[in-house]
């Protein structure tokens, strides 16, 4: 009997020991057959350009930023205020068609955006490009206010409105049908493509990603532990949440997103008062390094290139996926979403990620020269040294922890949150490429819902690399398909824009409060 049940022991520790292996042999293996057959596509969408360390997907989408708001005349910096009496709700009618607020719909696209690129991706960009990368960061936000007015207004102007109150838009309906109001072939072929790409990248980049990272937040704090209880729990949490629709989206995001971001700026601007007679110094060092670099290798050039290249990666100003959040507001005028959604990369860029930078620049934990007052430059690294060798989210982490112990766990709920409520909001994305793809019913929404909580499952719990690196192209290739599109249309948005401005000067369009 001993025997029997030395060997049942014996059989049952080399499963045990068998099944981390046999699911790492999984993960390679997709690995490889992803990075055999995609591998050309991830590398032709990230590609630089010749000569240069800065992607040409990137420049894409900041000479749209800045074609748009010479089209419009800045109307980022025109129309600021309207867009904050907006938000307030200060013009809204409660008998306009729609499903969510106009607060709602920002805070739902908002949370789509703000996260890992304001923690990781700024820590990333100031390791590379110096401080001054802040700088070229918060112009590249400023002109992507301007896409974010093109795209959000063509979103809510041609969607669907249903019998039952709900709606369905995005860069596909105004592709479809604005394409057909103009006369342009095309329209629907571009369509599916755009919402094939968007399924794609809603359950990678906008899913597997996120869980992904939130795992590894919390095994890093509470230590090591199996990745499928972290996305079995995300996923149930996740889909009790998506199952209401975008009401129910709405109603979870309009409070984690505002909660994060009030926090996170708090806890950054206490940094900065503590430190109050420093901050003169790190504007001029973020001045100083965009243009002369502060012995950055790059100089004035990688300064600009990382702060242009993160900016378009974090506010993801032309992708079009805020396009599908905001076209769900009630309203009866096209263009007040367009305003509303221009606040996006400010909030996202010039407030938040400027934050990050400032605290990561006081705080020190970048290694100056204490003779030639150069940062110190890791030619090995190809970034500046730290004090504890980080990078990333760890040298945003250090950089507030210098000053406040606890923050890498608070940190950690930070990035929880920020990556379900990005989830959440992809999901969204995701269902409505879905549903024009394949119709609008129950069951055809249950069935991606249900297909997308699985993914969350497969990215906490697997390292596939080249999986998701193939679905963040996906994303981006969304901007190649909206971008050309948003070209063709902004003389509708033009003409919406001048219609609107008119009644409003002239009182035809009031206050209801």
């Amino acid at each position: 009997m001993k025997r029997v049940t030395t060997s049942a022991a014996a059989l049952a520790g080399m499963a045990l020991t068998a099944a981390p292996a046999a699911a790492q042999g999984i993960d390679e293996t997709i690995n490889q057959v992803f990075s055999d057959y995609t591998g050309w596509y991830v590398g032709l969408i990230f590609a630089n350009l010749p000569g240069t360390n800065f992607s040409w997907i990137a420049l894409w989408l900041v000479v749209a930023a800045v074609i748009f708001t010479v089209y419009f005349s800045a109307i980022q910096l025109r129309g600021f205020g309207h867009s904050i009496a907006l938000v307030k709700g200060d013009y809204s009618d409660p008998e306009d068609a729609g499903e969510v607020s106009h607060f709602q719909a920002l805070a739902t696209a908002l949370s789509g955006t703000v996260g890992l690129g304001n923690i990781a991706g700024v820590a990333v960009a100031v390791g590379i490009g110096g401080p001054g990368a802040t700088f070229w960061m918060i112009i590249a936000g400023l002109f992507g206010m301007a896409t974010k007015f093109t795209e959000c207004t063509l979103g809510v102007k041609y969607r669907n409105e249903y019998a039952d109150g709900h709606v369905s838009g995005g860069p596909m309906y105004y592709i479809t049908k604005g394409f057909k109001e103009r006369g342009l072939p095309g329209g629907k072929v571009l369509a599916v493509i755009f919402c094939i790409f968007t399924i794609l990248g809603a359950l990678g980049g906008g899913n597997m990603f996120q869980a992904n990272q939130a795992h590894a937040q919390l095994a890093g704090v509470v230590g090591d532990y199996p990745g499928w209880i972290t996305g079995v729990i995300l996923a149930v949490v996740t889909f009790v949440v998506i199952v209401g629709g975008i009401k129910s989206i709405a109603r979870v995001t309009e409070k984690v997103v505002p909660f994060m971001g009030i926090f996170y700026v708090l806890v950054s601007l206490v940094i900065l008062i503590m430190n109050y007679d420093m901050i003169l110094w790190a504007f001029g060092q973020i001045f100083a390094g965009a243009f002369t670099g502060l012995g950055v290798a790059g100089g004035f050039t990688g300064a600009l290139i990382q702060g242009f290249r993160r900016a378009a990666f974090s506010n993801e100003a032309g992708i079009g996926s805020a396009a599908i959040a905001h076209s769900a507001v009630k309203t009866k005028e096209p263009i007040t979403e367009g305003y509303v959604a221009l606040l996006e990369p400010f909030i996202d860029t010039v407030v938040i990620c400027t934050m990050t930078a400032l605290v990561i620049v006081i705080t020190g934990v970048l290694n100056v020269d204490p003779d030639t007052g150069l940062y110190v430059w890791d030619e090995a690294a190809g970034r500046i040294t730290t004090a504890d060798g980080s990078s990333g989210v760890q040298l945003t982490s250090a950089a507030f922890a210098s000053v406040f112990s606890w923050f890498p766990y608070m940190l950690a709920i930070a990035v929880v949150l920020f990556a379900f409520s990005t989830m959440i909001s992809w999901s969204y994305y995701g269902l409505k490429a879905w549903t024009y793809l394949f119709g609008e019913s129950r069951g055809s929404e249950v069935t991606f819902k249900v297909i997308f909580c699985l993914f969350i499952v497969i990215g906490a719990a697997a390292s596939l690399g080249p999986v998701i690196d193939f679905s963040d192209a996906m994303l981006f290739s969304m901007a190649i398909v909206n971008i050309i599109a948003l070209y063709l249309l902004m003389p509708i948005v033009k003409a919406e824009l001048a219609h609107y401005i008119s009644r409003l000067k002239s009182g035809e369009i009031r206050k209801f409060r």
